[in-house]
């Protein structure tokens, strides 16, 4: 049933469709037009450079662009020469064609001009207008349904910058777009730092075009074009089911929270979300992500079992899977069969079993999601004796649960039997046959998706445990295929404060944080 920790093999860690760090591509090839798209009349070769003239006599009465026909691209680097004399003009990116004519392009531009304000501004052609000035950090965001842009800060002063720009000579203009986080450069000095938080405007892929304005007669040159693509980012969807067993507990909505601010300073190129109630109000948020995370109540009660369809066409894309704690349990049948073939298992009533107890994990497998995470020990509802499938499952977390969750020193059962509580079965695996329990596990299926159930988490704080968070951060990384580093998914040191937030519940009067804090001090101390 399980596979040992030989099962890390090379094919785990590979990060696909990562290009190597100087993968620079040349999109022009200094003589001709091959691969670009505009109007004859206005671009041509010149110098060793795209060229666009405007005169007297061939004035423009609409903006026009030379398109880059060699794809849309998302996360990018760029880097070019210009120059220009009079007038105004720009760089496209993540951009769409206009319907009111050829070579109009509308989106995200970095601007420049002959004159000493715009250039290196963030500009949205036919797309929101100035999204940041020079010299500005900014924030693009919804106010009750009104865009808006937050000025967040500065990168520099814009008179400084524009003292670097060489009039009528050659600049050098570097765009980074790495997600929705955008910055513009020129010379070297940083122009903007703009993050687009506009989820009903804002771009993810698009053209790439050169842009010559309305105006004055003007020349615009772009030479030594070059692009790196660089890594997509990875997308997490954390769903959180509703409040359920009181402060400190199945605490879903802060927990989820917690993991997901964790992955987003990660700096590890991915980008989570949480989702509360336990479904998205708009599920179309889930097309397109690499991982799905469910923290919720389950059996009958688990949200999933009302979208088992939309699950399976989401997962039949290859897209990663996990549950944590009471979400790894849902009734036998379509849901149950459903976990078996997405995550490897699954808590079955009257086979599997919910006591509280204090694991010991001494022994961790080599595998990606225990990278960093040493040796540990922690109470929790450690749901144990799980329904597996047949084949390829990794134990990840395993422990000979204490007899005492089953029965008493004068042999009686601890529990009844029960759905969750007890039953024949489990009683013969641990006290006669003594098998260690599994309570973490990894599953890569053949349609290339990863799943990871984890059945503590039953008590809010201990996420306060550095070695149960890093795990459980690790297999979220690893679900949604990006690379874990060497010594786990960093996250900060949490705090009792830091675990108090976001609660459904309100703090109880006999809460005593001190109590709490010196948990989380021992953890630390712990460390084998």
């Amino acid at each position: 049933m399980f596979r040992t920790c030989l099962f890390a093999c090379l094919a785990l860690v590979t990060f696909v469709g990562v290009l190597p760090a100087d993968d620079w591509e040349t999109i022009f090839d200094g003589k001709t037009l091959d691969g670009w798209d505009g109007d004859p009349a206005i671009w041509s070769v010149k110098d060793g450079a795209i060229t666009g003239t405007t005169t007297d006599e061939n004035k423009l009465t609409k903006n026009t662009f030379i398109v880059w026909r060699g794809g849309e691209l998302g996360n990018f680097e760029l880097e070019l020469e210009y120059r220009i004399v009079n007038g105004n003009s720009g760089i496209q990116y993540r951009s769409f064609e206009l319907p009111d004519g050829q070579w109009r392009i509308g989106g995200y531009q970095a601007d420049f001009e002959a004159g000493d304000r715009y250039s290196g501004i963030l500009y949205g052609e036919a797309f929101r207008g100035i999204l940041a000035q020079r010299g500005q950090s900014t924030e693009l965001v919804r106010n009750d349904g009104k865009f808006e842009v937050r000025v967040t800060g500065t990168v520099g002063d814009s008179a400084e910058i524009q003292k670097s720009i060489r009039k009528e000579d050659w600049n050098k203009y570097r765009i980074v777009a790495d997600g929705f986080h955008f910055q513009h450069f020129i010379n070297g000095n940083q122009t903007v730092d703009v993050v687009d938080n506009d989820e009903a405007e804002r771009r993810a892929v698009g053209l790439l075009a050169l842009q010559a304005h309305v105006g004055p007669p003007m020349v615009v040159q772009f030479r030594n074009i070059r692009l790196k693509k660089l890594p997509a980012k990875r997308t997490v969807a954390l769903i959180a089911g509703t409040r359920s067993h009181g402060y400190g507990a199945h605490e879903h909505k802060a927990g989820c929270m917690l993991l997901a601010e964790a992955l987003n300073a990660s700096n590890l190129g991915i980008e989570a979300t949480v989702y509360t109630e336990g479904w998205p109000q708009d599920d179309s948020v889930l097309d397109g992500v690499d991982s799905v995370v469910i923290y919720s109540d389950g059996g009958g009660r688990h949200p999933f079992n009302e979208h088992l369809d939309r699950l399976q066409a989401i997962q039949k894309k290859g897209v990663g899977m996990v549950c944590i704690h009471y979400g790894v349990e849902v009734p036998k049948g379509p849901s149950g069969d459903a976990f078996l073939k997405w995550i490897g298992g699954y808590f079955e009533t009257d086979w599997s079993v919910n006591p509280h107890w204090t694991a010991d994990f001494g022994n961790l497998p080599k595998h990606p999601i225990t990278r960093g995470v040493k040796p540990f020990e922690v109470n929790d509802e450690w749901y144990y004796h799980m329904r597996f499938v047949d084949d390829d499952v990794v134990s990840v977390l395993s422990d000979l649960p204490p007899r005492n969750t089953l029965v008493k020193d004068d042999g009686s059962l601890s529990r009844p039997d029960g759905p969750h509580s007890n039953n024949a079965a489990v009683r013969t695996a641990v006290l006669e046959r003594k098998e260690a329990q599994t309570v973490a596990w990894a599953r890569e299926r053949a349609d290339g998706g990863r799943g990871f159930g984890f059945t503590g988490g039953h008590f809010h704080w201990n996420w306060g445990n550095r070695n149960f968070r890093t795990l459980v951060l690790n297999a979220i990384t690893w679900t949604a295929h990006a690379d874990v580093p060497a010594d786990g998914v960093p996250s900060k040191t949490l705090t009792v404060e830091d675990l108090m937030a976001n609660q459904d519940f309100d703090v109880p009067g006999n809460f005593n944080p001190a109590r709490i804090q010196a948990m989380i001090d021992e953890w630390s101390s712990a460390v084998r």
